[in-house]
C-alpha cells in the first residue's frame, strides 16, 4: 500500500488524468440511459408532453402501488414488448422502478432502438411516493 501511494504522490498528473477519466466514463455511461428527472419534472412531462411513463417493476410490486396512468413492461419482458411503445419513438418516455437502479440499463435498450427522449425517475416509485405523490393500488 505504501508503494501505492508513493506512486500517486509522484506521478500527480497521471493519477489526476486517471480519475477524470474514471468520472468522465461513469457519467457519460449513466447519460446514455436517458436524463434524470425528479418527480416534479416528471409531473410537468406528462401534463404538457404527453409522456408515457413505463414501469419496469414486477408484477406484485407494481399492483401494490404505481404512478396513475403508467403502462406496466416488466424489465425482463421489456426486449420482448416494443410493440406496445410503437409511435413514441419521437416522444417522452420515462422509465421508472423502484429505486431508479434499473432504468438506465432499460434506458440504454430503448435507446438502441431508436427512442430519442429518453428520462429515468431519479429514485424510482420511492422517490415519488417520498414526494406525497399519489400511486394507484389494485
Amino acid at each position: 500500500m505504501e508503494l501505492f501511494f508513493a506512486f500517486i504522490s509522484q506521478h500527480l498528473v497521471l493519477a489526476g488524468a486517471f480519475v477524470s477519466l474514471v468520472i468522465l466514463y461513469f457519467v457519460t455511461e449513466s447519460r446514455r440511459g436517458g436524463q434524470v428527472i425528479g418527480p416534479q419534472q416528471l409531473v410537468g412531462l406528462v401534463n404538457r408532453e404527453k409522456a408515457k411513463v413505463i414501469d419496469l417493476r414486477d408484477g406484485p410490486d407494481f399492483r401494490a402501488g404505481h404512478i396513475p396512468g403508467s403502462t406496466h413492461i416488466p424489465l425482463k419482458d421489456l426486449p420482448t414488448r416494443f410493440g406496445e411503445l410503437a409511435g413514441h419513438e419521437d416522444k417522452p418516455v420515462v422509465l421508472v422502478c423502484k429505486q431508479g437502479q434499473f432504468a438506465s440499463g432499460a434506458g440504454k435498450t430503448l435507446r438502441e432502438k431508436g427512442f430519442k427522449q429518453v428520462y429515468r425517475l431519479a429514485g424510482g416509485v420511492s422517490e415519488w411516493e417520498g414526494a406525497r405523490l399519489p400511486l394507484v393500488k389494485e
